[in-house]
């Protein structure tokens, strides 16, 4: 009988280098459970970004003060209304007994005139509601009779440590004409697709970026956001040609410039198509990086010696192309002509000049 065990066969992702480098990859429903008070509520918050079609302004109010409001969501048509999304970051799935506390803020606080009540209460958990809860935010009869039943266990001395709050005949009054039906909560696995479609999403889990669109052409006349950097061109058109080229029509009898012009359309708006796919996948200031990174690394060919504003072009545009970009979230996506188009759009905001 042999004394040794053998091995068992290693699962085939250890030998990925990328493994090897950060460990096994933890799916987000894992992610979410190690996260700390604070990071649950800046996720739910990243989160109510993909509700954005619903509300005007998205508030966080979490902390010392906050009345029982966590994130507070205002609505895009009517801003008077408002939900709340109320964090829990417990080990276990909600229980009735977490949430009594809550329920008697909102009602305290509404019957004390310090905000309104809301049109939907929603909490957020990344264990969601257990059972018993969730059965008991679908009755809201029986929800409401059992805040009363547990306010003095729950409530009395705990909405504010001033006070004790006495469920007397006025609170109690109040409670009983209260909408209970406002209750809910959102099952994290809901949360984690909905925070897949907003730009936070892969800064929080990874799992890197998506394809970028296709891109449509230019269109043919120049819109007013190119004015700058088109103004800028044909100076330095001007320049080299040792004439004036007052518009875009007069670059039609200079072929050479005229193509030129052409391609630098393209980069600016492949540029400007790069920065809307920025917008809508990364966190706020992350193409304003690039642009900044490229920007410092083309410095040194915009000062140097150019017979006339279009080599200064060329060079810098040439430069930008070589340069290393190595550590950027958006490396794996950024084309030539991206990079020649920040360079336009740099121009355009009035940070590079051709002509000397």
């Amino acid at each position: 009988m042999s004394l040794t065990t053998p091995l068992a066969k290693p699962i085939a992702a250890v030998t990925s280098a990328d493994v090897v480098a950060a460990g096994l990859p933890i799916p987000p429903i894992e992610r979410i459970r190690i996260f700390s008070p604070g990071q649950w509520e800046d996720f739910v918050l990243e989160w109510a970004d993909s509700l954005r079609d619903q509300y005007g302004l998205v508030e966080r109010c979490g902390g010392a003060g906050d009345m029982g409001r966590d994130i507070i969501a205002f609505d895009k048509a009517n801003p008077v209304i408002w939900d709340n999304y109320q964090c829990k970051h417990y080990s276990t799935g909600l229980t009735p007994s977490d949430i009594w506390v809550e329920l008697g803020k909102l009602v305290y606080y509404t019957f004390s005139k310090e905000y309104t009540y809301p049109r939907r209460y929603v909490f957020v958990a990344p264990q969601g509601a257990g059972t018993k809860l969730s059965n008991l935010l679908k009755k809201a009869d029986k929800l409401k009779a059992q805040l009363v039943e547990n306010w003095d266990k729950y409530c009395k001395t705990s909405i504010t440590a001033t006070a004790e709050v006495e469920l007397n005949a006025d609170l109690r009054k109040y409670l009983d004409m209260l909408d209970f039906s406002i209750f809910e909560a959102v099952p994290p696995l809901r949360l984690i697709d909905q925070h897949a479609k907003t730009r936070w999403y892969v800064t929080r889990f990874g799992g890197g970026l998506p394809a970028r669109p296709q891109m449509p052409p230019p269109p043919v006349v120049v819109a007013a956001h190119e004015v700058t950097y088109v103004r800028n061109l044909l100076d330095a058109y001007g320049g080299h040609l040792k004439c004036a080229i007052p518009t875009v029509a007069d670059l039609d009898t200079h072929e050479d410039v005229r193509e030129h012009f052409n391609d630098a359309r393209l980069e600016f708006y492949s540029a400007e198509a790069l920065r809307a796919f920025s917008r809508d996948t990364l966190p706020p200031g992350a193409f304003e990086q690039l642009q900044d990174e490229l920007h410092g690394g083309i410095k040194d060919e915009i000062r140097g010696a150019h017979s006339d504003g279009y080599r200064r072009v060329l060079a810098v545009v040439k430069t930008a192309k070589l340069l290393p970009i190595t550590d950027h979230a958006l490396k794996e996506r950024l084309s030539t002509y991206d990079r020649g188009g920040i360079c336009h759009q740099l121009a355009n905001d009035g940070k590079v000049r051709w002509v000397r």
